[in-house]
């Protein structure tokens, strides 16, 4: 909470937030998934975790409901929001982080695949 807008509302790039909680057995399944994107993606996304018993105002302020719950921001405006397990491949394509060689980005919006052309002109 103390460092989010800094880290997450204010970034000028990609963040993967993954909001989780220890007793949570789905939310210890993803986590080395995670990880392994945040290590492979490093310098593209930045990845951060919300612990949602630790910090119950971000839990709510993302409308968090059930976890674990993946959120991609893209300059700090939420692009897409992920509910329940999932393998890596889902979470890269399904999630919104689809296609992010040669720095050009791609977001699934609700189905609909979106180019980094068109990104900028949606309203969320």
């Amino acid at each position: 909470k103390e460092n989010f807008d800094e880290e997450v509302r204010n970034y000028k790039g990609i963040v993967l937030l993954d909001l989780w909680a220890t007793w949570c057995g789905p939310c210890m399944m993803i986590s080395p998934i995670v990880a392994e994107i945040a290590e492979e993606m490093a310098g593209k996304v930045k990845v951060g975790k919300i612990n949602v018993d630790d910090q119950p105002e971000l839990a709510a302020a993302f409308r968090c409901e059930s976890i674990p719950m993946l959120v991609a921001v893209k300059d700090g405006a939420i692009h897409n929001v992920a509910v329940g397990y999932r393998e890596k491949a889902d979470i890269l394509k399904n999630s919104g982080l689809i296609n992010l060689s040669d720095n050009h980005l791609c977001l699934t919006v609700n189905g609909f695949l979106v180019s980094n052309a068109v990104i900028g002109k949606l309203l969320f």
